[in-house]
């Protein structure tokens, strides 16, 4: 399919689970894999580096890591891993996550959330596509440069770069500018298709034009599922979705969208339906086409477990990945 790569979210408990879970989406045909990370949840990058050796082409995603756990060169360090063990093949997703989870986990005040991020993602495109970096900024500092193999004393050294995508989170369209100035791409979550259109895309171009350069790459996290029983896609979603709007930066989003339920944490029917793609195999196939004209780059699927139809999840990997092969 022209225009539009598909990947998927990977969801396991367990190390060994989610690399099983990468080397599937990798035989179905599937483009990206991407996990996410947080907490005390299996570290991607360390997944990542062992799914390298047990896949032939998927590309590795996360999405994200959150940036005030970790300062941004120890991030370079697991990409490099993977980058060395499948080159060309990580899109690096970073973001500052929420305040509720940064304070109340680890104690970190949750400030600036977007100057945090525009200097962090200045760190990792420096070290990581121009071989070094020396900046310091108002919240973090970094010095350091990558090292080069081994060479004879007569050879020039020459600078180390990588092929490593580096793209960030963003729900709000101060977020989508920052992505569109420095960001390889913008990484959405939950977010319905026509807000996507209407506030991520042309706040994307407008930090792109502000810095001179092309709009980059919109990943669209679509839920989605081949199941024609809407109640159970109803059920599912709610289970599944339904507590995000609890989330202050994702209840805003849901109001900017045009759903003011979600000011008081309703996850609405009308609000699943505007996100979920759902339906028969032709329905949910035609869907996933038309979302390049939307704006979007790749489709970040979120694939819903429905209770009583265990097969769905498996119908749903399977059109996936032969979508991802009419390119």
């Amino acid at each position: 399919m022209k225009d539009l790569t598909i990947g998927s979210h990977v969801l396991a408990f367990d190390a060994r689970s989610l690399i099983d879970g990468i080397v599937a989406a990798d035989r179905a045909g599937l483009n990206t894999a991407w996990l996410v990370s947080g907490g005390t949840s299996a570290d991607p990058l360390a997944v990542f580096a062992v799914a390298a050796g047990e896949t032939e082409q998927i590309g590795f995603g996360t999405s994200i890591i959150p940036t005030f756990p970790r300062h941004p060169l120890a991030v370079v360090q697991g990409a490099l891993v993977v980058e060395q063990l499948a080159p060309g093949r990580l899109k690096l997703g970073v973001g500052p996550s929420h305040k509720p989870g940064i304070e109340g986990m680890y104690g970190f005040e949750f400030t600036r959330p977007l100057q945090h991020l525009r200097e962090y993602l200045t760190i990792l495109k420096a070290t990581l596509q121009e071989g070094s970096v020396s900046f310091h900024g108002e919240r973090l500092h970094a010095e350091a440069s990558l090292q080069p193999p081994p060479m004879a004393p007569t050879q020039p050294q020459q600078p180390v770069t990588t092929q490593v995508k580096v793209m960030a989170s963003a729900l709000r369209p101060n977020a989508y500018r920052l992505c569109g100035e420095v960001a390889d791409g913008a990484i959405s979550w939950v977010s319905p298709l026509h807000h996507l259109e209407r506030v991520a895309v042309p706040a994307l171009e407008e930090g792109a034009r502000k810095a001179g350069r092309e709009r980059p790459a919109l990943v669209s996290h679509v839920p989605v599922v081949v199941s024609e029983d809407a109640e159970a896609v109803w059920a599912a979603s709610q289970a599944q979705l339904g507590f995000y709007p609890n989330a202050p930066y994702y209840s805003a989003m849901w109001q900017d969208a045009g759903f003011p339920e979600a000011a008081d944490g309703t996850f609405s029917r009308a609000m699943s339906d505007a996100l979920v793609i759902q339906g028969s195999e032709q329905e949910v196939a035609e869907r996933i086409r038309g979302l390049p004209s939307a704006g979007v780059n790749e489709m970040l699927a979120g694939v819903l477990n429905l209770e009583g139809d265990p097969s769905a999840a498996d119908r749903t990997i399977e059109l996936l990945g032969a979508l991802a092969q009419e390119q």
